[in-house]
């Protein structure tokens, strides 16, 4: 091509058709080949929020309950001292012979295919964790590569999966800016209430800040607006503050205050595993398939 142009001159090298057809058979190609990479590598989303009892963990377990149900290979990864993604998937925490869990990963004393356990449901598997993996953080704070633990061993699993749901502490801890450095997307769950968007500014503050130094392809998914309750006036302006603030990455979907999401943690499943038919299940579901649209 590059003799081509020397012989003709770039302006009759560009209107040759063997050129032409050249670079788009050129083009083409690395558009097929990033399709193929992109196709073979999973969606990685941490969900998080420094500010508790958002429904944080609600949203990472049916979100991923929701993508198994739609015929995507999903991992959650529990990356959550409190360890109730693992309990609210039916998963004993304290039953004896547990087995390795997110802690030996994080202290590398396991490798974490050793850790994955297929649930109950259909191509939908867990990586459960205990409240000892507070103290692996500690230990481990004057340790080398103590913030890309997270993203070496998720980068050894993501080809077997199509989603990897990684569910962080309330906090700016260690953990979180592990979850934030293995991650490809944030998802940032918002309760509508008063004092919703306190401590987010310092969140998307570290998340920048991450994004600089560790990991530039970081970037913000949306943000779902959670316990809203359309019989109040307050739930409405948080709301509105929300989209006002973040416009086109707030999620149209809001996940309703319900009873029954409330509940299905209590019996171990996904409130769309425990009653289908009501409206945080089915918030959760159109929530699902608006994520999907963002990933594709």
């Amino acid at each position: 091509m590059f003799a081509l142009s020397k012989i003709l001159g770039e302006d009759k090298a560009r209107q040759d058709p063997l050129v032409v057809d050249y670079r788009k058979r050129i083009a083409c190609f690395f558009i097929s080949f990033r399709v193929i990479i992109l196709s073979i590598m999973a969606r990685i989303i941490c969900v998080t929020n420094q500010k508790g009892g958002v429904g944080k963990t609600t949203t990472a377990v049916n979100l991923s309950y929701y993508l198994a149900k739609d015929k995507f290979r999903t991992l959650l990864i529990d990356f959550d001292p409190q360890g109730n993604a693992t309990s609210g998937l039916g998963v004993e925490k304290n039953q004896d012979n547990f087995g390795p869990t997110m802690t030996d990963v994080l202290l590398k004393t396991a490798m974490i295919e050793s850790v994955i356990r297929p649930t109950k449901y259909k191509n939908f598997d867990l990586a459960p964790t205990t409240p000892e993996l507070a103290n692996a953080e500690v230990e481990i704070t004057t340790q080398p590569k103590k913030f890309t633990r997270l993203r070496d061993a998720v980068g050894r699993i993501e080809g077997n999966y199509d989603y990897i749901i990684i569910d962080l502490p309330p906090s700016l801890s260690l953990l979180t800016v592990n979850g934030m450095i293995a991650s490809r997307y944030l998802l940032l769950p918002v309760q509508t209430e008063f004092y919703a968007l306190e401590g987010v500014a310092q969140l998307l503050e570290s998340m920048k800040l991450v994004m600089k130094q560790a990991n530039p392809n970081l970037k913000l998914l949306g943000v779902l607006a959670t316990m809203y309750d359309k019989r109040t006036s307050l739930s409405a302006q948080v709301y509105n503050e929300i989209k006002k603030y973040f416009k086109q990455l707030t999620f149209k979907t809001t996940i309703p205050r319900n009873v029954r999401v409330a509940e299905a943690p209590s019996h171990g499943v996904p409130v769309g595993a425990y009653d289908k038919f009501s409206k945080g299940a089915k918030a959760y579901k159109e929530f699902t398939r608006e994520l999907e649209e963002r990933t594709k």
